[in-house]
């Protein structure tokens, strides 16, 4: 009986290992010490869901706050983090009065993604949502310098033949915290409606009126405007909150008269104006007032701020970390971009992403442009083009400015508006296609992002789009126009020495159980034969 117990007791050994042996290892971290960073709101929701990617591809842990831009550029003066994402640079002259920014030690800029601040609204018609809206700069440059306080303000209604706009008090609903999205907002209104907007370039946007309602964080400010309470209210935030929150945002006029949507596409045509300041800062003059019927003006992107000597926090083996999360961010993680309701970074910023990456301490090395799998351009390319710019939609002819509005819908909401004045219609055969391409109206959206899918219009290649957990919805349509990579799973290596250990303790629990059996009998009959 006590050899039966032993044996017994091996067999049970053996399960637990085998049991052991089949829990899958996870991806090896391959000497990936941890980072941590802080920032940006508005870059926050394509961070987190690369942090996600990269700790599940390599075992990577990049931490991530997203205190807002201001809070980020701080903590980085401070050496509390090893990173900042900001979507402006540092402040020599703050507009609180506090300190100039000047970090103590030796840093860079690094454009990481690219979007559109669209204007988030809750609005109704008749009991019936306006997903449709369109403005003119100056009408939004007056909504949010109090100037405007009605929907049904005539300068409303011109823009909106469509729809009779309601006698409803507009709520402004602004950031309370030191953002970079109010710094970039109000930067574009002192540029182009400096008469309007007398203030400046604000990180710390100011109560205007009473009616103005602030709010902490994009989250916060697009929250607000999501609730029944909420209806009347206007915000400014990144365009993937409007897209996750299941709400419509404005087409805005620009100079070539057309009203858009800041879809993936808009944004990248837009950043073809764009300037590049030595330090990697943008100059967006050219973005503002840009010629092409298709660009949105309120296009611009985000840089995380990096390190380029070591400090009492950074070291060169984070170096190493914060480089491949980098390499990661600029090449792979950009086609998740439109996805999540942002736009890819074109091929001259990742090349100057790529610069900054060689300055890291502990870096490994600058980006492999033969295998970025970028979906804004192919190997060979040249960095004045950019893929997504070369197909993207001319808007269709109800959304130029005039008669005639495009009842469709836009952002999050892609149910059209029913007609309340005069002049709705549907943007038809060409409409749909664009709206399709664009991530705007008629597009399937993405039930776990919120985001469109990339249905291609005739003749035009979609991007490949990923839902949040990094699984492939749709890839490139005819297989041409953008390198796709499967970045979000881990190739097995077929049979190796983890394969043979968990066989071979399969067939030692096989024996476990079938050789006690024998040994008991064998040793019964040997005592009746004594």
């Amino acid at each position: 009986m006590n050899l039966r117990r032993r044996l017994g007791r091996i067999a049970a050994v053996l399960a637990a290992v085998t049991l052991v042996a089949l829990v899958p290892a996870p991806a090896q971290a391959d000497g990936y010490v941890p980072i941590s960073g802080s920032g940006s709101t508005w870059s926050q929701n394509a961070l987190d869901q690369w942090r996600k990617n990269v700790a599940n591809n390599y075992g990577m842990t990049v931490n991530y706050s997203g205190t807002g831009s201001s809070a980020g550029r701080n903590d980085f003066i401070n050496q509390t983090v090893d990173f900042a994402v900001s979507e402006i640079p540092f402040q020599g002259q703050p507009e609180d009065g506090s300190p100039p920014e000047k970090p103590t030690t030796g840093y860079a800029y690094m454009p990481i993604v690219a979007g559109g601040t669209s204007l988030m609204y809750n609005l109704k018609i008749g009991g019936k949502r306006v997903t449709n809206l369109r403005l003119s700069g100056e009408v939004i440059a007056k909504i949010f310098s109090g100037q405007i306080a009605k929907w049904n303000d005539p300068a409303i209604q011109a823009d909106n033949p469509a729809l009779a706009m309601p006698d409803t008090s507009i709520t402004p609903v602004y950031r309370s915290d030191g953002s970079g999205t109010s710094a970039q907002f109000t930067l574009w209104m002192s540029k182009q409606f400096g008469d309007i907007w007398t203030l400046g370039m604000r990180s710390q946007f100011p109560q205007v009126t009473p009616a103005f309602k602030g709010q902490n964080g994009s989250l916060g400010v697009a929250g607000y405007v999501s609730q029944n309470y909420g209806e009347g209210a206007i915000t400014y935030v990144e365009y993937s909150y409007a897209m996750k929150s299941g709400f419509p945002v404005v087409k805005m006029l620009n100079s070539a008269g057309y009203y858009v949507e800041p879809t993936y596409q808009s944004v990248a045509v837009a950043l073809m104006s764009a300037a590049i300041n030595p330090d990697l800062t943008q100059n967006l003059d050219g973005v503002y007032n840009s010629g092409d019927a298709r660009s949105y003006p309120m296009s611009s992107y985000s840089y995380m701020i990096v390190p380029t000597q070591t400090n009492k926090v950074f070291t060169p083996e984070k170096g190493k970390t914060l480089s491949r999360f980098a390499t990661y961010m600029l090449c792979e993680g950009q086609q998740q971009a439109a996805a999540l309701g942002y736009s890819p970074l074109p091929m001259n910023l990742v090349q100057a992403g790529s610069d900054v990456l060689q300055k890291i301490p502990g870096t490994e090395g600058g980006v492999d442009f033969a295998n970025c799998n970028n979906p804004t351009f192919k190997p060979g390319d040249s960095p004045a083009n950019n893929q997504l710019a070369l197909t993207a939609p001319t808007p269709p002819e109800c959304d130029r400015k005039g008669a005639t509005q495009c009842v469709e819908g836009t952002g999050g909401a892609q149910e059209e508006t029913p007609s309340t004045g005069s002049g709705g219609v549907s943007a038809g055969g060409d409409g749909a296609a664009a709206a399709a391409a664009g991530g705007g109206a008629g597009a399937v959206a993405d039930p776990t992002t919120g985001a469109a899918a990339g249905v291609a219009a005739t003749g035009t290649a979609a991007e490949p789009v990923y839902d949040a957990n990094g699984n492939l919805v749709s890839a490139a349509a005819g297989g041409t126009s953008a390198a796709v990579s499967a970045p979000f799973s881990l190739a097995e290596n077929g049979w190796g020495t983890p394969q043979f250990i968990m066989l071979a303790a399969g067939l030692l629990v096989v024996a476990a159980i079938l050789i006690p059996p024998v040994i008991g009998r064998r040793a019964r009959n040997d005592g009746r034969s004594r």
